[in-house]
């Protein structure tokens, strides 16, 4: 697997699959990019989503959440190569979770189905990822970034709870319950994801950071939702998100404390057994 950028070969036709993917006439990429997009009864808003997907990348997952609208028929109208994975479990972590598992690329990107994410951000972050970083994290606080679909409570929120993730694991975050992210495929046996709800970005965000992955993040702006209303509740979901984080915590600590008692073999010491030859014991 190459991470090395170079310009695609002279008269090579960009329309036949080859070793590098042109970005455009000078930039091409060697990793295959898949798209996972998580959707339930999106189908009204999946024309935004694939208007904006860059046309080099390798595959689209769409993971469908039993829908019982159109959403299947219209992404294989609107990306004919889509491939369609039909999701067994309930909630966001859990289709996430199954279209990883169907990715094929060398590089995975999240993005959401309700058209809130420009997919032409799509090459900042693989161009992160292949600079050097293993996730790149969408941020819509970082210089440069936006949001259209936030209330000030939900700011409030989502500040609060990422304060504490910086202060309790170390990390150096300014957005943490964002799906718009992307990384690696082999970090992911590294972060080893079971959650099944809206927390699964904030777990990402964590055990990124407790396995000392590299970290970017990515600027990036979010939209309103077109159609449709969200599965988001803020209260709900946050106390979901602060059960995730204590858990975190928790675990972590019960590490440090395991390897605080455990000798290691260097601290080990056994006594040497001696025999006294005059009583024929041992001693």
């Amino acid at each position: 697997m190459s991470s090395v950028l170079r310009p695609p070969t002279s008269g090579q036709d960009p329309s036949k699959p080859g070793p590098y993917r042109p970005i455009s006439s000078h930039l091409a990429i060697a990793p295959p990019v898949s798209v996972v997009i998580p959707a339930m009864n999106e189908a009204e808003n999946l024309p935004y989503v694939f208007r904006t997907l860059p046309a080099w990348i390798h595959e689209v997952v769409l993971v469908d959440g039993n829908s019982s609208d159109d959403t299947v028929a219209v992404a294989r109208r609107l990306w004919p190569g889509v491939r369609v994975v039909g999701q067994r479990g309930r909630g966001k972590g859990d289709a996430l979770i199954t279209g990883f598992g169907a990715c094929t690329g060398d590089i995975i990107v999240m993005v959401d189905a309700d058209g809130s994410a420009d997919g032409q951000e799509i090459v900042s972050y693989v161009s992160a990822l292949v600079s050097g970083a293993d996730f790149a994290k969408g941020s819509r606080f970082a210089n440069g970034g936006g949001t259209d679909d936030m209330t000030f409570v939900r700011k409030l929120g989502n500040w609060a709870l990422c304060t504490v993730v910086n202060r309790k694991f170390g990390a150096r975050y300014t957005d943490l319950c964002y799906g718009f992210n992307a990384f690696w495929r082999h970090c992911l046996d590294r972060i080893d994801l079971d959650c099944t709800g809206f927390e699964v970005e904030t777990l990402m965000n964590i055990r990124v950071v407790k396995a000392g992955l590299r970290v970017q993040e990515i600027p990036s702006h979010e939209y309103l939702r077109i159609h449709g209303t969200s599965n988001l509740r803020a209260v709900r979901d946050g106390l979901r998100v602060l059960k995730v984080i204590l858990k975190e915590r928790s675990n972590r600590r019960d590490l440090r404390r395991r390897a605080h008692r455990s000798p290691t073999p260097d601290a080990v010491r056994l006594d040497p057994v001696q025999l006294d030859p005059a009583r024929g014991e041992v001693s």
